[in-house]
């Protein structure tokens, strides 16, 4: 009986349940309903988009805190800098800062190559060797060592190159201390050799002098820009088209006569007296080098600095040599200037999808010329660049940090006194940008896109009750009227 009961109870409850009366709304089509069905699903897609865009856009946060860089940390500097006028010869790389570091000529990390007004290298890398040895002179001045060089200038200069296998000059600046200092030297040398292998009669080698501020255009063609410059030119396989002239070699060794003596004897002896053939290329002898194709030089490389302010210094230096400041042009093109570590360019791809606008700043001299022209407003200019340098960490995702530097510069041309120099005053701030990414949780995305349709279909059904409601209302009252 118990069962028959409950069998009962159920089928009436079907009943019902079956013959409940469905809301008029929800059954009858109308075209209101339809527009609001549409309105909600591209409410609901557009809704969507939005979260999907947000959930996919990179949120980071960004703070300033104190940079925490311990003592014995060092700052990178990548450079790659073109100087038309400045030969490789002299160009040299000082680093100082204001803790009393002062480090000269710097060559373990930078490399020269000769360039061309243009900019275009002339040749494979520049040797620099050392220069930084004190050069031995005469101790004792003859003052009766007479005249024994040839004196060369734009007229005669070219043929007597040609004329003769080898020829040693001097290039000298009255003016110039160590000019004056080799001069005696040079002039007994020059007469030994004379008296040895007679121009006339030998004519293997003569050896000569110019005078760098009578004969001007001269020095400027051959690339001579410190005082005294000694060049050894050797004829035949080396005329050039340009003025006639030969590509040579340059004398850096000892200018005491004694050394001067045997380093021409040691030229003369490969030649032939009778077939005065050219004499070969001993690679052996540190005292001669290649002297530069061109006036100018790339210097390209890096180094390192402590950080604190401090400075970058290119200009022409030499333990044994004179430079006039008059003469001096240090217009320069930046091809490069960046701090710290290289970044490859997956990584700052990766850095830009955190943040669209780094590293704007980090290469802001890039492609950036500083030129100044000769003559007597433009003379003795030094070209001083500011650098304000702010250290900015990147945490990514995944945990990565990534550190870059990005820095402001401000440019200066200067009158100075002292040789002209292309200058780099840097300076980090003791504050540095925190750039963090903030996660976002997948789940977070599920709830509200959930939320989002549950809440249209809400809204949607609250407006379409009242708008089916009142238009039942607005029917009843216009019948109201009729009957």
């Amino acid at each position: 009986m118990g069962g028959s009961l409950l069998c009962s109870s159920y089928l009436y409850f079907e009943f019902c349940f079956c013959c409940r009366k469905i809301p008029r709304d929800l059954t009858e089509a109308s075209l209101s309903g339809a527009g609001l069905s549409i309105v909600a699903a591209f409410s609901m897609i557009f809704l969507f988009g939005m979260e999907l865009n947000n959930y996919l856009a990179v949120s980071t946060s960004t703070s300033v805190v104190v940079d925490k860089s311990s003592d014995g940390e060092f700052l990178r500097i990548d450079f790659n800098i073109s100087f038309p006028a400045l030969s490789c010869e002299f160009a040299s790389v000082d680093v100082s800062d204001v803790l009393g570091t002062n480090r000269l000529n710097i060559t373990k990390t930078i490399r020269k190559f000769s360039i061309d007004h243009n900019l275009k290298p002339t040749g494979s890398e520049f040797q620099s060797g050392t220069l930084s040895r004190v050069l031995k002179h005469d101790d004792e001045v003859d003052e009766e060592y007479g005249e024994g060089s040839v004196s060369l200038n734009a007229k005669n200069f070219d043929r007597i190159a040609h004329q003769y296998p080898i020829l040693a000059v001097n290039f000298f600046a009255p003016w110039c201390l160590w000019s004056n200092r080799l001069k005696p030297s040079w002039e007994k040398a020059a007469k030994i050799i004379r008296e040895r292998y007679d121009p006339e009669m030998d004519g293997r080698i003569l050896l000569g002098k110019v005078d760098c501020t009578e004969e001007g255009e001269l020095c400027r063609r051959n690339h001579i820009q410190g005082y005294p410059s000694i060049r050894i030119f050797r004829k035949g396989s080396d005329i050039r088209d340009d003025h006639g002239h030969h590509d040579h070699e340059s004398y850096y060794g000892d200018r005491d006569t004694e050394t001067l003596v045997t380093t021409m004897e040691n030229l003369v002896a490969p030649i032939s007296l009778e077939s005065r053939k050219l004499a070969l290329e001993d690679k052996s002898d540190d005292a001669k080098r290649p002297a530069p194709l061109a006036g100018g030089c790339r210097l390209e490389g890096f180094v390192r600095v402590k950080k604190v302010p401090g400075n970058l210094v290119i200009s022409a230096r030499s333990g044994a040599h004179s430079f006039d400041a008059s003469q001096m042009n240090m217009s320069h093109v930046i091809s490069h200037l960046s701090f710290g570590k290289k970044i490859s360019a997956k990584v700052m791809s990766d850095m830009k999808r955190v943040l669209p606008y780094i590293g704007g700043s980090h290469d802001r001299l890039n492609g950036q010329a500083y030129t100044t022209h000769r003559g007597d407003s433009n003379a003795n200019v030094t070209i001083e660049h500011y650098l304000q340098i702010v250290k900015t960490e990147v945490m990514t995702r995944s945990y990565k940090i990534v550190e870059e530097y990005e820095y402001t510069a401000h440019s200066s041309l200067v009158q100075s006194v002292a040789i002209p120099a292309a200058k780099f005053h840097f300076e980090l701030s003791p504050m540095q940008v925190l750039i963090t990414e903030n996660p976002k949780s997948f789940w977070h995305f599920i709830t509200n896109v959930c939320a989002i349709i549950g809440g249209v279909f809400t809204v949607a059904g609250i407006v379409d009750s009242v708008l089916h409601n009142t238009l039942r209302l607005v029917k009843k009252v216009e019948l109201g009227k009729n009957f």
